[in-house]
């Protein structure tokens, strides 16, 4: 056999196939991998009849205890293969067993300085719905919500992909790690302007839907805007997203538990502030419109060489066939939180403070689950089969506080939602101005819809992300878009809930 080639050896143990080897030529780069899909689950090699084991038989893809056993292995060696290793001295290379107080201790940090970043994003936003260029194109306030959800959406999936890079043991050559550094980022800003004139063409057809009439300077004005500022917010935060996995990496800490939340919250200030600063230079300088055309013809020219790098790098040439339909949808789901908080800045005044509040707190914390839930997946299966202990639908008592191998991380994290939220309401209330009033009734009812939809959140990404890895749709690049854009559509339905309750007991946060 050539030396360039691995010797692969697939062993099945099954009723009808008993220690039958097959050995196939694969032709893959010389880099070990290893991932036990499915091991016995009675010692000594005692065969499990497929019916008695959970999960066995049909059902979710998942592979039954006892009943096979898949072991992918090259002859390269092996840097970490003592690094962790269960009871039973089975190897699990990079799989961590974190105790509870350290998951809590690494996802706090970042969870409170993101939760700072998005009553920050409230304040800047409470100025911004005042200014010219927001008030006479009124599309702008509508694209704010999806616009926030796109930056998040494109940070996280670059975030959660190099996480799990990293916890798989990728990240420790350096000429990998530029790889994986250029090429995600020429990634994001293809993904940034494409998705930021889907945005600008969605915001122009709901504005005329809501009566406004069609001006093709404010188009214009809405596609360099977008772009301008998706580009611009998912570059500077993409190596702060960088810089925080290597460093979480090199002092033997989860990134899961540091970049994700990150990415998830503390952009939406900056995106809001970048916009608003942005969409009020462009809107004095509206009538010089070949401004806007020099500008947009600057990022056309850009995409060919962003493009050239993606399709050369090997990490991130599959992204960019196939990572377009999650971020498209849930720039639609994102729009319609949009179109919620025009309605709710009109209808209850404050709210605007709030809304970047519990749609970031909230993506914020599911970002953390589904990153994790992510690099589980990667490092004990095979992308298509479902490890023995996991099913795509359970109930949500077992997804959320017992009975999963996640739970335990979701108990945590709707537990840091409580006192999380009632800290940030009432710094979000001293910020904002106006005849204001914060009672018991307004923060007991926002306590309330910001942990259901936490709950929420956290079930539906249990399911979104055991599906798509049944179905072999790597999580990493699909699910968070479309979780974060749950989060913004839910989190401003739950909070014009909330006032809606208030307004009709005659409580109301605030006074015209």
């Amino acid at each position: 056999m050539p030396n360039t080639k691995d010797t692969y050896t697939l062993k099945f143990d099954d009723d009808k196939i008993n220690d039958q080897k097959l050995n196939v030529d694969i032709n893959l780069e010389p880099v070990f991998v290893k991932k036990v899909a499915a091991g016995l689950k009675t010692s000594g090699g005692d065969k499990t009849d497929k019916k008695d084991a959970p999960g066995g038989g049909h059902g979710n893809g998942s592979l039954s205890s006892g009943s096979s056993i898949v072991t992918i292995s090259s002859d390269a060696a092996d840097p970490d293969a003592e690094r962790y290793k269960d009871p039973n001295g089975h190897d699990k290379k990079n799989i961590r067993n974190e105790k509870w107080f350290h998951t809590i201790f690494q996802v706090s940090i970042p969870f409170f300085i993101a939760g700072m970043g998005t009553i920050g994003a409230g304040r800047v936003l409470t100025i911004a719905k005042d200014m010219p260029a927001f008030v006479n194109v009124p599309q702008l306030l509508i694209l704010t919500t999806a616009l926030q959800g796109l930056k998040g959406n494109l940070d996280m999936c670059l975030a959660s992909r190099l996480c799990t890079q990293a916890n798989l043991g990728n990240m420790k050559s350096r000429r990998e790690i530029v790889k994986m550094i250029v090429g995600n980022i020429a990634l994001v800003q293809i993904q940034a302007i494409v998705a930021a004139v889907c945005l600008s063409l969605f915001g122009m057809i709901v504005g005329m839907f809501n009566g406004n009439d069609f001006e093709w300077n404010h188009a214009l004005l809405l596609a360099v805007s977008c772009m301008c500022t998706a580009t611009s917010s998912c570059f500077i935060l993409d190596f702060l997203m960088i810089a925080v996995i290597m460093l979480s990496y090199r002092y033997k800490m989860n990134p899961d538990n540091l970049a994700t939340p990150l990415a998830a919250s503390i952009g939406d200030v900056v995106s809001i502030s970048i916009l608003s600063t942005i969409a009020s230079e462009f809107y004095t300088r509206i009538e010089e419109v070949w401004v806007l055309y020099l500008v947009f013809a600057v990022f056309i020219v850009l995409m060919p060489i962003w493009i050239v790098i993606v399709l050369k790098n090997k990490y991130t040439r599959n992204v960019l066939k196939s990572g377009w339909v999650p971020i498209l949808s849930a720039l639609l789901i994102s729009g319609g939180g949009g179109l919620v908080l025009e309605k709710m800045i009109n209808e209850f005044p404050g709210s605007e403070a709030f809304q970047p509040v519990i749609n970031g707190i909230g993506g914020n914390l599911v970002s953390v689950q589904a990153s994790r839930m992510s690099t589980m997946l990667h490092q004990s299966s095979i992308m298509g089969i479902l490890p023995p202990h996991d099913k795509i639908w359970v109930f949500p008592w077992t997804a959320l506080f017992v009975g999963s191998p996640y739970a335990k991380t979701a108990r945590l994290l709707v537990t840091m939602a409580i006192p999380g939220q009632l800290i940030f309401v009432f710094i979000a209330d001293a910020l904002n101005p106006g005849d204001c009033q914060l009672h018991a009734y307004f923060v007991i009812s926002y306590i309330v819809v910001s942990v259901v939809q936490v709950m929420i959140l956290l079930y539906v990404a249990h399911i979104i992300i055991h599906a798509m890895w049944r179905y072999k749709i790597d999580p990493d690049n699909s699910a968070i878009p479309y979780l974060t854009a749950l989060g913004d559509l839910s989190g401003s339905l739950l909070l014009a809930l909330a006032f809606v309750f208030v307004y009709n007991i005659n409580k109301p946060y605030c006074v015209e």
